[in-house]
């Protein structure tokens, strides 16, 4: 009995350690990000004004709220944020969607062991003249405890969406372009009220960034650090 509670603590504490391991990966939220022409002009007062790159955006209260996050990125960089594209300096063209989907099918081999498996019992520890042994009594299908991490080959299918977002800021007199910033991400949310914002605050992080150069961007949960990977 003793050897068989042994046991059963380290599947929990394998089966523990696995679900751990999965919440670690799903906790951040990364993207890439690249940067071209990064020629920002150094702020020093500039007006701007958000708008989209679609026109049929324009006037969108969705696309408003996104923006929003947009020209406090750019306020805290210190430009100064204008409701008229006539008055603004700079003009900040802003895109962002995602696609409708793939579908992944994964298979991992799995780990046996007869320990756990709905074949078998806990294991019994007998005597031989060569010493202690460990055996299995073998019992109907459904005695046992089953599970995919340690028996057999485990088949998932899901849906990933790629989704993006484009960043442009032009001088408004002439609309020569002093920058340009793309993030893509894949994940398992098609979901633009959680998609936007973390592709804008991935734009952002390292702004204006190295021209032509691709991080990929980690975006913690709320309250820790947000960290560039090159």
């Amino acid at each position: 009995m003793q050897l068989s509670s042994h046991l059963k603590a380290f599947k929990l504490a394998v089966v523990s350690l696995a679900f751990a391991a999965l919440a670690a990966c799903t906790s951040a939220f990364n993207a890439d990000v690249t940067h071209f022409n990064s020629q920002v002009p150094p702020p020093a007062g500039q007006t701007f004004v958000v708008v989209p790159e679609n026109p049929a955006m324009a006037g969108g209260i969705e696309f408003g709220q996104y923006a929003s996050r947009v020209a406090d990125h750019m306020a805290a960089l210190g430009y100064r944020p204008v409701s008229d594209p006539a008055q603004a300096d700079l003009l900040v063209k802003f895109n962002y969607g995602v696609d409708r989907g793939r579908e992944k099918v994964t298979s991992s081999p799995g780990f046996y062991d007869p320990f756990w498996s709905p074949w078998y019992s806990s294991p019994v520890v007998y005597r031989t003249r060569h010493g202690a042994r460990i055996g299995y009594i073998s019992r109907p299908w459904g005695y046992g405890w089953y599970d995919p991490f340690f028996g057999g080959q485990d088949i998932d299918s899901y849906t990933v969406y790629t989704s993006g977002a484009d960043l442009k800021i032009e001088r408004a007199s002439d609309h020569y372009r002093y920058y340009e910033g793309k993030a893509q991400a894949v994940s398992m949310s098609n979901r633009l009220q959680y998609l936007v914002p973390n592709l804008v605050e991935a734009l952002f992080t390292d702004f204006p960034g190295n021209s032509g150069q691709t991080v990929r961007i980690s975006i913690a949960p709320e309250g820790r650090k947000v960290t560039p990977r090159r």
